[in-house]
């Protein structure tokens, strides 16, 4: 093509629909495994940084991470108020709990990654995202399933954070986006805790997805937002999904949310503000209206099955 300069030889081909391929230039394999789990790659790209792939689809880049990891974790924080004790069910970079720890009022973050192989390959090559919080002491790693744990702590949490690997049906992952899952985050709540799910693709092409996890979430939660934000290395905007017995403050007024901050922080932040929380918590009407008639919720019976893996080619 005229004007371009092709600077890989080696590239990530993540399939994003049937009709289109979203792809990413590698200039260097850093890690390679295939796990008991999943298939790990850890490369670096040549817009994004370093990057942790798994199973052909990316999960964060060191170059834009933060636009995924502060929106996952700080709304349910802010929305809290004083959350001491936070699951993470996922996250294997470290980058959750790492966002978790900015909060001087958390004593304890549990994390549960079910492939100790992803999380030491992240401890070894991505130290741009953990940031060393593995040597946290407020940390507890566990690596273990994540149903496994819910079933067997004996302990409430502030804050319940699913940031678990998109539910391809060949995956580790596809039964913890269900009704039942849902029911057992919500019973090792707080009564004021806030459960939150990262709920996958909000373009117009892929938001089906995203629309039945909000009703899957509101099957079993009193109040449920949805949110978005755009991480450009995933080549679309991402959903989450909050859900608590608490209400819900959709139109929180940034002035509050950044006073909060400044007092309950370490501060660090790169997106998220006041007024960026107020943005993302306003969806447009086209999501809207999709979630809105939306009927269908995941079960175990009825699991989601995400479109595609990815490949690795020259």
């Amino acid at each position: 093509m005229a004007g371009s300069e092709v600077r890989a030889d080696l590239w990530v081909s993540e399939y994003i629909t049937p009709w289109d391929i979203y792809v990413h230039g590698v200039t260097q394999v850093l890690a390679y495994k295939k796990t008991q789990y999943q298939e790990m790659y850890i490369v670096e790209t040549g817009a994004y940084g370093k990057g942790l792939v798994l199973d052909g689809k990316w999960q964060s880049c060191t170059g834009d991470e933060f636009l995924y990891h502060e929106p996952l974790v700080h709304p349910a924080m802010i929305f809290h108020g004083s959350p001491r004790k936070v699951l993470i069910l996922g996250g294997g970079e470290g980058a959750t709990v790492r966002e978790a720890l900015r909060w001087k009022s958390v004593e304890k973050v549990a994390m549960v990654d079910i492939d100790g192989d992803v999380v030491e390959a992240c401890r070894e090559h991505l130290p741009e995202m953990h940031q060393n919080v593995f040597d946290d002491p407020r940390l507890e790693l566990v690596i273990g399933d994540a149903l496994d744990f819910l079933d067997t702590t004996s302990e409430q949490w502030d804050i319940v954070i699913s940031d678990l690997s998109d539910p391809i049906e060949s995956g580790p992952s596809f039964q913890l986006f269900t009704k039942e899952y849902f029911e057992k985050a919500r019973r090792v709540l707080s009564p004021s805790g806030f459960f939150v799910l990262q709920a996958g693709p909000v373009s117009p092409a892929e938001l089906t997805l995203h629309a039945r996890l909000v009703r899957t979430v509101s099957a079993v939660f009193p109040s449920v937002t949805s949110y978005t934000s755009y991480t450009p290395s995933y080549g679309m905007p991402w959903g989450f999904v909050l859900g608590s017995a608490q209400a819900i403050d959709s139109r929180p007024d940034p002035e509050t949310v950044n006073q909060l901050l400044a007092e309950k922080t370490t501060g660090g932040f790169r997106m998220l503000d006041g007024t960026t929380l107020l943005g993302i918590l306003q969806l447009p009407l086209h999501l809207r209206q999709a979630i809105a008639a939306e009927t269908q919720v995941y079960t175990l019976a009825e699991p989601p099955k995400f479109f595609g893996k990815g490949s690795v080619g020259e």
